[in-house]
């Protein structure tokens, strides 16, 4: 299964992702990559930015709960 669709399959289950668990996850080096490719399939991901202190900022991936927006 590629990277993208193991994704896929976590998000489907309502939780979110950052790319820290990504990596841990899936070896997943670049979430915003593979998160670009799933939109561009057409699934409506979401990214929340969120500061964690210092001045860091991390994406928090979420599919819109909809299905009626689902692609399949």
């Amino acid at each position: 299964m590629k990277q993208a669709e193991e994704i896929l399959a976590y998000l489907k289950t309502g939780k979110t992702l950052t790319p820290l668990e990504a990596l841990d996850m899936f070896g997943c080096f670049r979430l915003a990559s593979r998160v670009f490719d799933l939109k561009q399939d057409g699934w409506p991901i979401q990214c929340d930015k969120r500061d964690i202190g210092n001045g860091k900022v991390v994406g928090h991936y979420t599919l819109v709960n909809s299905k009626d927006l689902w692609p399949e």
